[in-house]
């Protein structure tokens, strides 16, 4: 395994000569703390020993949102709270793909662009469930935006996890869709042209300049995802570590990085290999505006509507399945001397007050 703090350290002069005039304060900002996360540099913490007088200074991570060191325990506590908002309705993915004549426009402006496109894909699936003879009511949904491609391309789509299910609030009703064979939403055909509507008038109201040439056939997958967790569990498997894991980037050498991803249509492991500098752009290409949030929940499903999903769960006599098959406990700190638990004494130290080197923590498990 090579570390990403690794890699930026050997092509970073290279990078930020060959991709100088890209980079945003966005992508600096997140260079920087990948690069010195859990280092040195970084601000340390003071842990003692629940058995014995040992003590020691551990290096904190740096929690940016796209290290894949960092927030893994916030992303099992997000998908927690997800699932402690499913209903027992079949459940379904509804992905949402801009085409590849708007990528230059999104990575241009990215945040005027995600965000009408995760306003666009949830006002299309409202429309089509209130228009729905079976639904006829507001739907709810979970939105995830995703940048990347397996490879680490740019590819900027929006997945929804939607309940075959609304609420009708003003006769007080909850109803659910009938299966029909394996089970249907809605038509992804139709969804695609709704779709392509509402972002087009979008982008013209920001007065956004459009591709002269783009295609009339949009592409909108809907599929069947059961109970709904095990899409959530995709969703949410990067929600907060970055587009990579260290564990994938397998060699460093040469002026060159490889790294290992899933083929999306075989299902087999292959490898792709760019210069350094150039790895590094497929990186950081998917870093997201400052304080953009990349999941949302809309409809019946949003934080705002807990009292309403506590009663669905107790007129509808559901229980929702318990996260902690899930959801890994926090990896303990262990003493280098005996083995027992270490104890966080005090925190955020500054480096230059820390006194020393810091002594790498030991863990229990993968953290």
């Amino acid at each position: 395994m090579t570390r990403l703090a690794h890699v930026i350290a050997a092509f970073d002069a290279d990078f930020r000569a060959q991709y100088r005039d890209r980079l945003t304060a966005d992508h600096l900002r997140a260079l920087a703390a990948m690069q010195h996360c859990r280092s040195e540099a970084s601000p340390k913490m003071q842990v003692a020993c629940t058995a014995c007088d040992h003590r020691s200074l551990v290096p904190h991570s740096c929690g940016h949102r796209h290290c894949p060191h960092c927030q893994h325990h916030e992303s099992q506590q997000w998908l927690e709270r997800q699932m402690q908002r499913l209903v027992p309705a079949d459940y379904f993915l509804v992905t949402f793909t801009l085409p590849a004549e708007f990528r230059p426009l999104a990575a241009a402006h990215p945040r005027i662009a995600y965000d009408l496109l995760m306003k666009s894909a949830w006002e299309t699936v409202r429309t089509f469930s209130q228009n729905d003879r079976q639904l006829a009511g507001m739907p709810g949904a979970i939105a995830v935006l995703h940048t990347h491609t397996r490879r680490l391309d740019y590819h900027p789509h929006v997945h929804l996890v939607v309940p075959a299910a609304a609420v009708d609030a003003e006769q007080k009703h909850w109803r659910t869709k009938r299966r029909k064979g394996k089970g249907y939403l809605f038509s992804h055909k139709a969804l695609a042209k709704v779709f392509r509507a509402k972002v087009l008038a979008g982008l013209t109201a920001a007065e956004l300049r459009l591709p002269e040439r783009y295609p009339t056939d949009w592409v909108v997958d809907c599929k069947s995802v059961g109970s709904g967790a095990s899409a959530l569990i995709y969703l949410g498997r990067y929600l907060y570590r970055g587009v990579i894991r260290e564990q994938d980037i397998v060699a460093c050498h040469d002026g060159q990085v490889t790294f290992r991803y899933r083929h999306a249509k075989t299902g087999r492991m292959a490898q792709r290999t760019v210069a350094g500098a150039d790895f590094l752009w497929l990186v950081l290409q998917h870093v997201l505006p400052k304080g953009f949030r990349r999941a949302r929940n809309f409809g019946f499903l949003h934080p705002n509507c807990k009292r309403l999903i506590a009663l669905l769960h107790l007129l509808l006599k559901f229980v929702p399945r318990a996260a902690a098959e899930w959801v890994k406990a926090r990896a303990p700190i262990l003493c280098a001397c005996c083995g027992a638990v270490m104890a966080i004494v005090r925190t955020r130290i500054p480096p230059m007050l820390a006194g020393g080197p810091a002594i790498p923590p030991v863990v229990r498990g993968a953290f």
